[in-house]
């Protein structure tokens, strides 16, 4: 084997192992904007293949460059699809959002009442009860 192939062979392994701890250190809810945003990059290889395929001669350089041009196109509308996809998921979130914030203070209203010495005894049923059975436990059957 000669020094340049051993060269070679030597910084893949290390950016195989560079990449894999770089990966598994960040969070989940990370990796799909991460991965789009590395698809949409690969932008540049679909320049590169064109380029390839433009100075290719003959037939067999000719197939792997159009080859290499469709699966570099593949990947780059890839990466859109996903992030396409990823915006819809928090458009999604983003409407269901202003719901929970109603149920917040609904919920905060419902903690007010069950705290409130005083409150009547038709707010403590509405909401009290419900809430204190839940809270032992529910010891009551």
């Amino acid at each position: 084997m000669s020094n340049g192939i051993l060269e070679y062979l030597t910084v893949f392994v290390l950016a195989a192992f560079v990449g894999i701890e770089v990966i598994s250190k960040v969070p989940s809810i990370l990796h799909t904007p991460l991965m789009s945003g590395s698809n949409a990059i690969h932008g540049v290889i679909l320049v590169g293949s064109m380029l390839v395929l433009g100075s290719a001669h003959t037939g067999p350089e000719e197939v792997l460059g159009f080859l290499a041009v469709v699966l570099a196109t593949l990947n780059v509308v890839g990466g859109f699809v996903v992030t396409d996809r990823m915006l819809e998921m928090f458009k999604g979130r983003a409407q269901s959002g202003s719901s929970p914030g109603g149920r917040g203070s609904s919920s905060s209203a419902a903690s007010g009442d069950g705290s409130d010495p005083g409150a009547s005894s038709a707010n403590s049923g509405d909401h009290g009860e419900g809430g204190d059975s839940s809270a032992t436990g529910g010891t009551t059957p």
